[in-house]
Order: structure tokens, then C-alpha cells, then sequence
């Protein structure tokens, strides 16, 4: 009996933990003022490449370090899709991209950049900002799926955007 008690604990403290993707799409978004996104000249051909990533494994479950179309952490998602839509190699973690790329101020992100959250004290969470404010992402709710950088639960969560040029 301890031991059952002790599972049920376990996995509802993993689902508190991991609950920080979640995203819900039916609720209401709102204006924060905080981005103004620009699109930029080159960025159709990306966009197209990326979006068919997305097609391709959008519902995808996620899975804590997945990184494939069984289950996928917000990180492997990101990964998976530059490497498979973009020809790049990213570091593999949210922490190490976070290291790496160029800063972009939140009015100057563009399709492609990433784009990362605080969530529980650390940026721990990422997605790839697809243009209209929108982002695509491994949510622990729903697996890899579409939201709005202004949404209700993403809007006060947003910390930077990191830009990973051609190398």
C-alpha cells in the first residue's frame, strides 16, 4: 500500500513538474504590447521548410527527452525540426541553446527564431516563432502543437528569442 501511495505521489509531483509546456488553445488571448515582430525578406523559404516539419509531426506526443516522432521534449522538437527542415544542428538542451545564438530583441524576432519561457523560476521551456505571433513547440498537454506568443498562459512567461544563423 506504501508503495502504491508512493507512486501516485511520484507521478502527480512528475506531472506538476512537466505540466509547465501545457498550453491550451481554447483560451482567450489578449494584447500585452509586448512584441512587434517583423517579418523578414528571406524568411518564406524557412517558414515553408519549417511548417512542414510542424505538418509532419504536429500531435506528436510529448516524451521527456524525446527526440523523435514517438514523443518529443520542447527541446528535441526544436532540434528535430532545424536539423530536418533547416539542414542545422542546435545544441540539444533548452539550457545550452540558451548559450548559444545571437540575442534578438522582442520586436525584432523573426520566423525561425526561438523563442524562450520562464516557467517555475528557470527558462526551461522553448518553440520555434513562425510569424503573426505565432510559435510551434512540444506541449506536455497536447505534444507538438501551435500557439500564440500572446496567449493566456504564454504572455507573462516570455524571457528572450535567440537567433541561430547558417553557419
Amino acid at each position: 500500500m506504501a508503495s502504491m501511495l508512493r507512486q501516485i505521489l511520484v507521478l502527480t509531483l512528475l506531472g506538476l513538474v512537466l505540466g509547465g509546456c501545457a498550453s491550451n488553445q481554447h483560451l482567450q488571448t489578449g494584447e500585452t504590447g509586448q512584441f512587434s515582430p517583423v517579418e523578414a525578406p528571406d524568411s518564406p523559404e524557412k517558414v515553408d521548410r519549417l511548417w512542414q516539419v510542424f505538418e509532419r509531426y504536429q500531435g506528436t506526443p510529448y516524451q521527456y527527452g524525446g527526440t523523435s516522432a514517438r514523443g518529443f521534449d520542447c527541446s528535441g522538437f526544436i532540434l528535430t525540426a532545424y536539423r530536418e527542415g533547416l539542414g542545422q544542428t542546435l545544441p540539444r538542451t533548452t539550457a545550452q541553446m540558451l548559450r548559444h545564438g545571437r540575442e534578438v530583441s522582442p520586436d525584432q524576432v523573426e520566423p525561425g527564431d526561438l523563442v524562450f519561457f520562464r516557467i517555475g523560476g528557470k527558462e526551461q521551456r522553448a518553440g520555434i516563432y513562425m510569424g503573426e505571433n505565432r510559435f510551434i513547440h512540444a506541449s506536455t498537454s497536447v505534444g507538438v502543437t501551435l500557439s500564440e506568443l500572446d496567449g493566456y498562459y504564454w504572455a507573462d512567461r516570455f524571457t528572450e528569442a535567440r537567433r541561430f544563423e547558417d553557419d
